[in-house]
Formats: structure tokens, sequence, C-alpha cells
């Protein structure tokens, strides 16, 4: 013999199970956002090989990956390989003869031979144009960033997706940054 439903406990049935499908899903949809508000994408700056697709897979216009600047590596140099054009034609500061696209590097006199060099992160596209010049003088104080206050944390992110040497990563959101210079942390520099 079957058991017959009526209209009343079928709908009262259905309007349980959707209900417990609907509170699953909330919790599903917030644990998610949890698990990966607890991650954050972070460049390698020894891995990185300064190729330049920083500034045009990112999903953001401008990119949110950004240049920043290790003052405790930098040599302070009147000709920094990271401000001024290889085979420039003189040392000032007229835009034919810096590197970067954006005028986003600012250098500022401290004293013979000695500038100052500070990276306007509004400007900054994340070309890596003065990072791979700045490498290539020795030193590499320049090296770029994710910046958490404007990257959208995609699960997929599309530059990590296209980087030739691996150099981007997901860390725990409490070690966000991995700075060239760093001692306190131990980094080989």
């Amino acid at each position: 013999m079957t058991k017959r439903i009526d209209r009343r406990n079928f709908i009262r049935g259905c309007a349980r199970y959707s209900l417990g499908f609907g509170l699953a899903g909330v919790v599903g949809f917030v644990a998610k956002d949890t698990i990966a508000g607890e991650w954050v994408w972070q460049i390698d700056p020894f891995k990185c090989t300064s190729c330049g697709r920083c500034a045009t897979h990112c999903v953001l216009n401008p990119s949110a990956v950004k240049c920043v600047h290790a003052y405790a590596l930098c040599g302070y140099c009147d000709l920094c390989g990271g401000y001024l054009k290889p085979g420039h034609i003189s040392r000032d500061t007229a835009a034919e003869n810096m590197l970067c696209p954006t005028d986003a590097i600012k250098r500022k006199y401290v004293e013979e031979p000695y500038y100052e060099y500070k990276i306007i992160e509004e400007l900054c596209i994340g070309c890596a144009k003065c990072v791979k010049g700045c490498s290539a003088f020795g030193n590499g104080s320049l090296h770029l960033q994710i910046r958490h206050d404007l990257c959208v944390n995609c699960n997929e992110c599309a530059i990590a997706r296209v980087c030739p040497s691996d150099a981007i990563s997901r860390v725990p959101k409490t070690d966000p940054y991995l700075i060239k210079g760093d001692f306190n942390k131990g980094e080989d520099v």
C-alpha cells in the first residue's frame, strides 16, 4: 500500500526543503567569502622578472600592482637606472630622459651626488620598466607589489595565470607583503 500525501503536507515538505537548501547556500556563500578573505595575492620580488604583464593583465585599470621602493637598498644615485633611460642624453629630469612612462617617480636632491626617489602610487601602472632598470643597475631597490587596498582578490588572478616566472601566489592575509631589504623578516637580499 502506498502512502498518499495530501496537498498541505506536500507544500510544507517543499517549504522545509527550500528553507534548508536556502540556509545551506547562505552558509556556504558566507564560508566561501570568509575563507577567500584569509588569503591574498602576493608578488615574490626575488622571482619577478619585470616582464610588464602586471600592467596589462590585471582586471583593474590601472593595475592593482604598484612599484614600491626599498629605501634600505637604494644607493640614492644621481644616475639611477630605474629613473633615467639607458643611454640618456643628460641627467636632467626632462621627460625624454625619464624611464617611467607616467612620471610616477619623483626625485629630490639630498646632497651631491645623492637623490631620493619616491614612487607616486596613484600614477604607477605597474609596467615594471623602473624595476627592470633598477635591477640592471645592480641594487634592485625598486620592486612590484599587489596593493591589497586596490586588489579585488580574484579567485584566479589574471596576472598569476600569465606570469612567466611564477612569482605570484596566494599567501595568508597576515603576511601580505614581501619586501626586498626587510631585514626584520630575514629575507636574503
